[in-house]
């Protein structure tokens, strides 16, 4: 990385006040590399090399960096009262919200009266849509012509305008009233005939969402049509706004490290892991493991309830780890595969019957498979253990063999099925992590095997 080659050279420059030159240097840098640099030097070289930056230059790497520095430099330009003005309104309205989102309210309240009244209108009207919708992701920032306009005058309106927006990408065409009608392609804009209406342009076919839609739907929409950006519309059909894609990555990224972490029965962090306070990290993870432990108390209890059975054919002890990681795996491996597939909208709440017979099928595949491995290994086990099984070591490999078609499949069926329930119950279906999944296993897991043990080996080592 750059950055972290010159940044010794960097500090020399700073401590020897050679500031011009070091403003020579960075010119030539992108935005990416400038944020990586920023986040990498202590604070007080941080915000000095960030005045050296050009007006321009400064405010495109700002919406790079991470928001705990970004909240830093805030507070180090606090009495550079212009600068800090320049920096705030030159923001994309997008990135100026989610920065506002960040900051203490006091703090927030007093960097919107530095804001110029047509910056300050435009992010309180994107403060007020509810937190995590996609009116708080959209920016203004978009061309809109009429559909009676030639592919001249459109054009003539994107050189007039188009540094104003977000992207040149694509044009929205609106009515007289601002409802979104339709939307152009800049190519198909570019290879027409200047005299071309732009309603010959049109194909009657675009694709929007809604201000109050939660942001991850843009995740979906996005991933669907491969877009580089979303109109936002009102409950009317009003533009309002659009949606880029590099706002929508970022959402799916903070969505994707809140599946994983709830997928290990952790509770979403806010900050990045390093930047998480000890006993945040503690709080977060303890109640889960409480809760494990106390459902762990209830594979004790099967245990205990079977104890005669183990007295009589310890022979039996030695499987149970063999079951229980069976049917947690198997458990664990469904329900990551039904959580992914709902989060990337492959199967939605009405589809549980169909993945109900998949799974059902798969578990018994899979068991049947364990199985055959199951009896195979009792047959290894009798043979070095000098043969205590007696002559009934057939029984105890058919209970092992059936104990894991039972357990895997009613692994694959619990782990496949708990997060439909979880949504259907208005719940995050994340929440159904493989921890909670292996624990309710292991409890079914034992009861199933000792109930199978007891049936086939009743009368004869039972």
């Amino acid at each position: 990385m750059i950055g972290k080659l010159l940044k010794p050279e960097i500090q020399e420059m700073i401590e020897t006040g050679n500031l011009k030159d070091l403003r020579h240097a960075l010119e030539v840098w992108t935005p990416p590399e400038l944020a990586d640099l920023l986040e990498e030097l202590p604070a007080e070289d941080r915000v000095v090399v960030f005045r050296l930056l050009p007006r321009e230059l400064a405010t495109e790497t700002f919406e790079y960096l991470e928001s705990d520095v970004q909240q830093q430099l805030i507070e180090d330009l606090a009495s550079e009262r212009e600068r800090l003005a320049s920096l705030l309104n030159d923001l994309s309205p997008d990135d100026r919200t989610a920065l506002f989102e960040e900051l203490p309210g006091p703090v927030a309240q007093r960097l919107l009266t530095i804001l110029s009244p047509a910056e300050r209108e435009v992010t309180l009207r994107l403060l007020g849509y509810p937190e995590d919708s996609i009116g708080r992701l959209m920016t203004p920032d978009y061309l809109a012509v009429r559909e009676d306009w030639t592919v001249q005058q459109v054009l003539d309106y994107i050189r007039r305008y188009g540094r104003e927006s977000e992207t040149l990408n694509v044009v929205y065409v609106v009515d007289s009233a601002g409802k979104l009608v339709d939307d152009l392609r800049i190519r198909d804009i570019l290879l027409a005939d200047p005299n071309t209406p732009v309603s010959e342009l049109m194909d009657g076919h675009v694709v929007s969402l809604k201000a109050t839609d939660d942001e991850e739907a843009a995740v979906q929409v996005f991933s669907e049509y491969d877009l580089v950006a979303l109109p936002v519309t009102d409950s009317q059909g009003i533009l309002l706004g659009i949606v880029t894609v590099d706002d929508v990555l970022d959402v799916a990224e903070e969505a994707a490290t809140e599946d994983m972490q709830k997928l290990a029965a952790v509770e979403a962090l806010e900050e990045p892991y390093m930047d998480t306070p000890l006993r945040t990290l503690v709080r977060k993870r303890v109640r889960w493991l409480i809760i494990l432990l106390v459902c762990e108390m209830f594979t004790a209890a099967v245990i205990a309830h079977y104890e005669k059975e183990l007295n009589k054919v310890t022979f039996l002890a030695f499987f149970i780890p063999l079951i229980l990681s069976s049917g947690g795996n198997s458990g664990s491996q469904a329900a990551t595969l039904v959580i992914r597939a709902m989060a990337v909208g492959e199967i939605e709440l009405n589809d549980w019957w169909k993945v109900l017979r998949r799974e059902l099928l798969s578990g018994l595949s899979l068991g049947a498979i364990l199985g055959v491995i199951g009896v195979a290994l009792v047959g290894v086990r009798e043979i070095m253990a000098g043969g205590d099984g007696g002559h009934f070591w057939h029984l105890v490999g058919s209970t092992i063999g059936l104990s894991l078609v039972g357990v895997v499949s009613l692994g694959t069926l619990a782990g496949s099925m708990f997060p439909f329930i979880l949504k259907r119950l208005g719940a995050d279906p994340a929440a159904s992590s493989t921890p909670f999944v292996a624990t309710f296993l292991d409890v079914a897991g034992l009861a199933t095997y000792f109930t199978v043990a007891t049936l086939i080996l009743r009368g004869t080592m039972l």
